[in-house]
């Protein structure tokens, strides 16, 4: 294949990523992004197995990975819950990382097989200046990627306790060890790629670093992790395409990146968070819930599914706050049926979305989405916050952090500042969950134990369930 068809067809891939970017930022055009996204993959796999003019051995090789981790894949994507994607994501992301580092090892080691030009027994490639520290970034962002993706799976799925894990000296440790990799991005580039020990000690000290910036950040702090080490692997791959003069795999790479870096930024807005204090970490930490829970009135209101169905069936405007609780539950079905029976009565029916409700960005409304909930009956905070103190009921299914007053009204809190949904300011608040306890932030709500508040303690889906049921 010429390398002017090649350019071309890489330019159409990078077209179809784009696209698919733009069909993934809203729930009506998400499926046709997914599609273009795949297109867009396999123009550009295509193109590079045709540019790279393998034999049968080769393609067969190539072909059978491609087959084998497509299987794994596939059974993956169609068994995990999707309670379990921010994990996935995760798990994922690590797997970028580490395909950073194996590319730019092959590199260093088979430069020729990049290259066009037999190799020269007993004589090694001639690295450029430039090729090396693009090699060096990307191998030491990949491993930071790789490491820091592991950790935040294992706290995601309960590995390992998601509170911060925090040290004396832990950011002078993590500086010291950011100033040796640049130390030994130095050696290996000066030893015109020679020293390839200095390669795999700035990959150690990769590994090492992104677990220590990982494990003193908070379970809270968790979707933007994903979000930011999604970043990550985009810059990684970005930079080793620079190096291997691959437009694919550049565009790629700064698409993700770029995008994560923005999704990560939106994150940090909506929890009032700068990007620097995530990376710090400490969000979560003990003494949170004693500050949100001081000076309250410790006496809590519960009711029964029968009186949930009675207040909301007779309510006039409705407002539904899914949540994690849901998620886990598995409630958005039962969820959209009370609201078609709410419907029915005629009651105004809505849905409010935080933008870290759940895990992950858009975990409430790919559920939501699941269960055929109208696309336009579903709004974003800034969009519904001030229709609660129109509604009759606010139905808190599960959103436990995004709900908290405390981010208004007491300066103490960890999350004070952070925008969240002003459900108390409805006639009469639903609290739909299996116990008092605190949220994944590890902070009690004061909402609970507010007069106009009704707890429903329960699993999220059977409560739900019966109060369909005491609707007929």
């Amino acid at each position: 294949m010429s390398a002017n068809l090649a350019a071309l067809l890489y330019l159409v891939a990078g077209v179809l990523f784009i696209l698919a970017l733009r069909g993934l930022s809203s729930p009506e055009t998400a499926r046709r992004g997914n599609y273009l996204g795949m297109a867009g993959m396999a123009v550009a796999v295509g193109t590079t197995l045709l540019v790279m003019e393998l034999d049968g051995f080769g393609l067969a090789l190539i072909g059978g990975a491609v087959v084998i981790g497509g299987a794994i894949g596939a059974v993956i994507a169609r068994r995990i819950p999707m309670t379990a994607m921010p994990q996935l994501v995760a798990g994922f992301h690590s797997l970028v990382g580490l395909c950073a580092v194996l590319v730019a090892a092959a590199y260093l080691y088979e430069p020729h097989a990049f290259h066009a030009g037999p190799a020269v027994e007993g004589v090694r490639y001639s690295f450029g200046t430039a090729s090396l520290i693009e090699l060096s970034i990307g191998a030491a962002i990949g491993a930071i990627t790789f490491s820091g993706s592991v950790i935040a799976f294992m706290k995601l799925q309960g590995l390992m306790r998601s509170a911060p894990i925090v040290f004396k000296g832990q950011h002078w440790l993590n500086l010291a060890i950011g100033v040796a990799i640049a130390v030994f991005v130095i050696f290996l580039t000066a030893s015109g790629g020679q020293a390839l020990t200095a390669f795999w000690i700035i990959c150690f000290l990769s590994l090492i670093l992104g677990v220590l910036l990982i494990v003193p950040i908070g379970g809270a702090d968790m979707p933007v992790v994903v979000s930011m080490l999604n970043s990550y692997s985009g810059w990684a791959a970005a930079a080793l395409g620079f190096t291997l003069e691959n437009t694919a795999l550049l565009i790629t790479g700064a698409l993700v990146g770029s995008s994560g870096a923005i999704l990560s930024y939106i994150m940090c807005k909506g929890m009032n968070r700068s990007f620097v204090s995530v990376i710090l970490g400490g969000f979560g930490a003990d003494g949170g819930e004693a500050a949100a829970g001081a000076d309250i009135d410790r006496t809590v209101k519960q009711g029964s599914s029968d009186d949930a169905a009675f207040i909301m069936k007779n309510a006039g405007k409705v407002i539904i706050v899914p949540g994690y609780g849901m998620a886990v539950a598995q409630a958005q079905h039962a969820l959209k049926e009370l609201g078609e029976l709410l419907k029915a009565e005629g009651v105004d029916v809505s849905y409010a979305i935080h933008p870290v409700a759940g895990r992950m960005p858009g975990h409430m409304n790919v559920l939501l989405a699941e269960a055929n909930v109208p696309y336009d009956e579903v709004f974003e905070l800034e969009d519904i916050n001030s229709e609660f103190s129109t509604a009759d009921v606010a139905f808190v299914i599960g959103a436990n952090d995004v709900t908290n007053p405390a981010a208004e009204d007491d300066p103490s809190s960890p999350i004070y500042g952070m925008p969240v949904l002003q459900v108390w300011k409805a006639k009469t608040v639903m609290f739909v969950k299996r116990s008092l306890g605190s949220g994944y932030a590890g902070i009690e709500n004061p909402l609970f134990f507010r007069d106009n508040t009704l707890m429903l303690l329960g699993d999220a889906k059977k409560m739900t369930e019966s109060i369909v049921k005491g609707m007929d």
